[in-house]
């Protein structure tokens, strides 16, 4: 049975099916799923009900009503929350805090995103591990034309996610990318046909879960190690590799290579 539940007022969906697939959901269509602060504060909450009272073994992410993944950030709040450098440091840690959940989520995270990703929308979605899009997505970050400047860590994911030319265009322009576009750079891993996004997106999902969860855990954590640099994270996933391997779904896999069979993990 599907077990559900709603945060900001039901602006963040999230959900889990029967085969360990999580979904979060910006939901907020009637606004092109442009994101309050609430709602920026509420996506780390909803990732840790997911992986750590779910225990989902992947996550897709989109953006409700069939239409848009988010046009980002709503501008409406910026006169009073987003006014000035000092109210500006404490929406963006709302912001900061959305990034980082999405990119260290320890299970992988999918975006399927149709129609526009613009700014912060852009910005959760540059945070994920697997993009997918059908044809009418559309990229951009209007940062310039507001006139103020994208936080650093979401420029950080952008760079990973297009490219250092294609993101130093995205900012310096404002220009919007077409799926076409955001596929050719690499930003895309495929462009799905018409009505076939949310198949593609469930197939790849599923693929994943059927997968031994402590070796994607841990893939997950040598792919982030390798990108940081960092001798914290090269150690952890050095740990979460080696603990594989005494796992009884090492012995699982082994078995049932032997026997021909599909395996049947449980993640321990």
């Amino acid at each position: 049975m599907d077990v559900n539940i709603s945060f900001a007022d039901g602006g963040i969906d999230a959900a889990v099916t029967d085969n360990r697939i999580g979904r979060l959901t910006i939901n907020r269509p009637d606004k092109r799923n442009a994101l309050t602060d609430a709602m920026w504060r509420a996506v780390p909450d909803a990732i840790d009900w997911l992986v750590s009272k779910q225990h989902v073994r992947v996550i897709i992410l989109s953006g409700a009503g069939g239409r848009d993944f988010s046009a980002g950030a709503d501008i409406g709040e910026f006169a009073t929350l987003r006014k000035d450098a000092t109210t500006a440091r404490a929406y963006e840690a709302g912001n900061s805090a959305a990034f980082a959940a999405v990119r260290n989520c320890p299970v992988p995270v999918v975006a399927a995103v149709r129609g526009i990703c613009f700014g912060g929308g852009f910005g959760l979605a540059a945070a994920v591990d697997i993009r997918l899009a059908d044809a009418t997505a559309r990229f951009a970050i209007p940062a310039a034309r507001l006139g103020l400047a994208y936080p650093l860590d979401a420029v950080q994911d952008l760079v990973r996610a297009l490219g250092d030319q294609q993101a130093r265009h995205a900012l310096f322009s404002t220009r919007e990318l077409s799926a076409e576009q955001a596929l050719a750079c690499g930003c895309l891993m495929a462009l799905c046909g018409p009505g076939e996004l949310d198949t593609e997106a469930l197939a790849l999902a599923a693929s994943i879960a059927a997968a031994a969860p402590l070796s994607v855990r841990a893939s997950k954590a040598a792919i982030s190690a390798v990108q940081s640099g960092s001798r914290e994270d090269h150690d952890q996933a050095a740990l979460l590799a080696a603990s594989t391997f005494d796992s009884t779904d090492y012995a699982e896999g082994r078995r049932a290579f032997m026997e021909k069979r599909k395996p049947a993990f449980k993640g321990v």
